[in-house]
């Protein structure tokens, strides 16, 4: 039998964190909260399982994962977001695999849950995630916005259960954090001399409303996959902005 950590960097998921590490159960040998300072009732929430609490200043993705990755004593880790949840299918895949002993590293399909409706379709799903890994030798890259899962080579393994994401609460939030990624990620194609015409904006933000809810089905899902495309196009928009303002600044 592998030893097995569950660790989830926090802030202000006061919303989340309960459900989450719920849905643990007894399936951890450790759980590592990293917390960034929240102001909500995160801390306390945690302090109802068995939850070893840090809390250390937000240092960007990649870093952060890596530090708490640091403090883990487990052969394999399991790394969640504060407002993912395992859906009992998961749970009693991963016990298995426990059980047998790790072996290499595991996606997770995960599927988010919209304003309470679960997305099928829009490029949402499956959302194929490396998640389970070996601490030796495995670490996140990436400076800015999506981080990368760098690990010993191997097969990859891939649960049938899904992850569940419980992602928006609201169009607003969505919107909110949809612009966060953007910004980030404009920084990052600075920093990396990406250069882009005016036009590439608009001929951006339309490209990813079709491919969202006509190619990817996102009609499939109602009004939300409107929304969703929309939020997204929306959000390109800014993103190519940005970088134009970048690159004309010289920042």
């Amino acid at each position: 039998m592998s030893s097995l950590a569950v660790v989830i960097i926090t802030l202000n998921e006061e919303r989340n964190i309960g459900r989450c590490l719920k849905s643990l159960r007894d399936l951890a040998d450790e759980i590592i909260v990293l917390d960034a300072f929240s102001t909500d009732q995160t801390r306390k929430i945690c302090g109802n399982y068995p939850v070893r609490f840090e809390q250390r200043a937000w240092e960007g993705y990649a870093a952060s994962k890596n530090y708490l990755n640091s403090l883990v004593s487990s052969d394999y880790i399991l790394s969640l977001d504060a407002d993912e949840a395992l859906s009992e299918a998961l749970y009693e895949e991963i016990k298995t695999e426990k059980e047998k002993g790790f072996s290499g590293t595991y996606s997770v399909n995960r599927m988010t849950n919209y304003m309470g409706k679960w997305i099928r379709h829009s490029g949402w799903y499956p959302d194929i995630k490396p998640r389970l890994f070996p601490k030796e030798g495995s670490y996140w890259s990436g400076e800015y916005v999506h981080e990368e899962l760098i690990h010993p080579p191997s097969d990859m393994k891939i649960f049938n259960g899904v992850l569940e994401h419980y992602s928006y609460y609201s169009y607003e939030d969505h919107r909110a954090r949809a612009d966060k990624y953007s910004l980030l990620t404009a920084k990052k194609f600075h920093a990396k001399g990406k250069k882009v015409g005016p036009l590439k904006p608009a001929i951006s933000a339309l490209g990813r409303f079709v491919a969202m809810y006509f190619i990817k089905l996102g009609f499939l899902d109602g009004w939300k996959g409107f929304k969703i495309a929309q939020i997204s196009a929306q959000s390109n928009i800014l993103k190519y902005k940005e970088l134009r303002r970048l690159n004309r600044e010289g920042k």
